[in-house]
């Protein structure tokens, strides 16, 4: 019996002992302090804030928004300074906007972009203004989003030469960067993941549309395009002499001027037809991506020379002989590239003065953050229009 007594206490001494570890680790759980966002802890980090709505000029649909990344006024006014800033970079030098600079159509004017302690890379900066609508990044489309897009600059040796954990630790240094990135993500604990998010809702402002082609065709403004320009958008159209529209796709509501596909142009081929840029195949390993490359938008596109992923043709006027001429043969090149009928010289100079046409107006303010606030955004109970 008293044997008996003396397991029942033991057994209430363990469980009680139990219960009390229990407590106290619940309680220290409860009352620790959130682990921060790392690689190796991955939380998805959400915006906090005002909510924006970017409203889409004439011409161009409703802007693409991830779930997981709606644009709020502190995290849009974040990213713009993060693109602006050289800090990005390993040695303080190269910023998003060393490349794709809003002075020069959000190019570089450059053959090919030039990176950290003046190292050259082999494809010509891409404009960002409509990136917001690209269903792949990059000419060969290796980045999935506009998001992950800002990771491989960062890590490029030839471009930025930093690290993403190097960007996070000189972020987090930063008293006033901390204090952004508390009103915008609500944390301080400031990951790559918040940063390349925030740029990409900057970015997602930069839009071009309302030009002279979008008033004419959307607007209904019959004269807002000159007698050239409308030749020259018969000829953009007509399969027989320009054939733009198959790849720079004009819409009943709206046209991006890409099909946001791969196409082998036979920009880059050798006399053998084959290609030391591979193009979107390095990323596939599809035999018939060799040599293809994403179509650009031709919005803006007098402002963004040179052209092609190499920057190989100087002016639009080269442009327009490559295709004319049916592009450099080579086993890939796509079907739909073929010699075109004779253009005259009026016919030149019309196609030449609609592609002037497509300059459409950008938002203000989309410089360097000294300049104010990005427009053309506002929050989602304010509905305005985009700046005329």
């Amino acid at each position: 019996m008293r044997q008996g007594r003396l397991l029942a206490l033991l057994a209430l001494a363990v469980i009680g002992a139990g219960a009390a570890l229990y407590f106290t680790a619940e309680r220290q759980r409860q009352t620790a302090p959130a682990a921060p966002t790392t690689a190796t802890n991955p939380v998805p980090a959400l915006p906090i804030g005002q909510p924006i709505e970017i409203r889409a000029p004439l011409g161009l649909p409703p802007v693409p928004i991830p779930a997981d990344n709606p644009p709020t006024a502190e995290t849009i006014a974040l990213g713009r300074r993060l693109y602006y800033d050289p800090q990005l970079s390993v040695d303080g030098s190269v910023s998003c906007a060393t490349c794709h600079d809003p002075n020069r159509g959000f190019t570089d004017h450059e053959r090919v972009s030039s990176g950290v302690q003046g190292k050259k890379g082999t494809r010509n900066a891409s404009t960002v203004i409509d990136s917001a609508y690209s269903t792949t990044q990059f000419w060969d489309g290796r980045a999935p989003s506009l998001e992950r897009q800002a990771e491989g600059p960062v890590q490029n040796p030839v471009e930025m030469g930093h690290s993403l954990a190097g960007v996070e630790k000189r972020l987090r240094a930063d008293a006033s960067y901390r204090e952004a990135f508390r009103k915008a993500w609500g944390t301080d604990a400031i990951t790559f993941e918040m940063a390349e998010k925030s740029i990409a809702s900057f970015e997602r402002t930069v839009l071009s549309g309302d030009s002279p082609f979008d008033r004419y065709y959307y607007g209904g403004e019959k004269k807002a395009l000159t007698v050239s320009a409308q030749r020259g958008l018969k000829l953009f159209m007509d399969p027989k002499k320009g054939n733009c529209v198959v790849c720079h796709t004009i819409g009943e509501k709206y046209a991006l001027f890409t099909d946001n596909q791969f196409h082998n142009l036979g920009v880059g081929a050798d006399l053998e037809g084959k290609f030391t840029d591979t193009g979107r195949y390095a990323e596939t390993h599809n035999d018939a991506d060799m040599g293809a490359f994403k179509t650009p938008t031709l919005r803006n596109i007098a402002q963004t020379a040179p052209y092609m992923h190499d920057g190989t043709l100087k002016t639009l006027g080269e442009v327009m002989d490559h295709y004319i001429g049916g592009g450099n043969s080579n086993p890939h090149l796509d079907k739909e590239i073929h010699a075109l009928g004779f253009l005259t010289g009026q016919e030149r100079r019309d196609l030449l003065e609609f592609l002037s046409s497509l300059t459409g107006k950008l938002p203000p303010n989309v410089g360097p953050p000294a300049l104010g606030p990005p427009a053309g955004v506002q929050p989602l109970a304010e509905k305005t229009e985009h700046p005329k």
